[in-house]
């Protein structure tokens, strides 16, 4: 025996006109999904957006940083090569040297001439002193360089984590909604996966520019302090050849 259907599509159709009315009012906008956000997936999302600004502020910095410390060698460099003599070159920037390159240079000609006798010899372990007070001045400049790359690490790492704790979290409230209404329709359902799935967008909107920019910035750090170590041989090969001459 057949059994006729209890109801036509038109009628179907027409139940789900009141779902489908309430969802389309529903505001899917980023500020509508916080708002209506469980208090801990919004404290996930403030989080996250914190995490993202405070990573282009560091990335902003170092870029503008990077380009004047190659600006500021290029010119050092110059200066260095010209033929001017040395001492010279150091009486003229001074005890406060203010740029990177100068304070390497500076380093290795402050010990140069301590490393002189009032009798106008060299004391012993000259050139080994010098490479140590320039290899000293090298150290301090990387950290000076590095310092605050390790946050963008950090959020390159930890931020997809922390919006996918948001994303579990904001699914986990949805659900408990769904049971607590005992309504599996759209009007009910969308708006919670929606709040829960901006959470892990947001982690992967921090962590994306934090991890690309990590890696340039670090390749970037690692080339100017090379640039700096192969100063220091040259300038302690001049020196060693200066001392072999006295």
């Amino acid at each position: 025996m057949i059994t006729p259907k209890t109801g036509s599509p038109r009628q179907a159709g027409s139940d789900m006109e009141p779902t489908l009315g309430a969802a389309a009012q529903l505001d899917f906008s980023l500020l509508g999904l916080f708002a209506r956000a469980s208090f801990i997936v919004q404290i996930v999302m403030v989080l996250l957006v914190l995490a993202s600004v405070w990573s282009w502020a560091i990335i902003i910095q170092k870029l503008i940083s990077y380009t004047a410390v190659r600006r500021e060698s290029d010119k050092f460099d110059r200066a260095f090569w010209s033929g001017q003599p040395l001492d010279d070159l150091y009486d003229r920037i001074g005890d406060n040297p203010k740029t990177a390159p100068e304070r390497i240079f500076a380093a290795g000609m402050t010990e140069w001439r301590r490393s002189h006798r009032s009798d106008g010899g060299l004391i012993a372990g000259a050139h080994a002193r010098i490479d140590r007070a320039m290899g000293v001045a090298v150290g301090r400049e990387e950290d000076r360089l590095t310092r605050r790359l390790g946050v963008l690490a950090t959020v390159g790492s930890t931020a997809p984590f922390i919006g996918l704790f948001g994303t579990v979290w904001g699914i986990k409230v949805a659900f408990e909604e769904i049971a607590i209404s005992q309504n599996t329709s759209l009007a009910v359902v969308a708006p919670g996966i929606a709040e829960a799935l901006i959470a892990t967008a947001l982690g992967l909107l921090a962590a994306i520019p934090a991890v690309v920019f990590y890696n340039k910035l670090s390749g970037d750090a690692d080339r100017i302090v090379g640039g700096y170590e192969a100063f220091t041989d040259e300038f302690s090969t001049i020196l060693s050849r200066q001392l072999d001459e006295d």
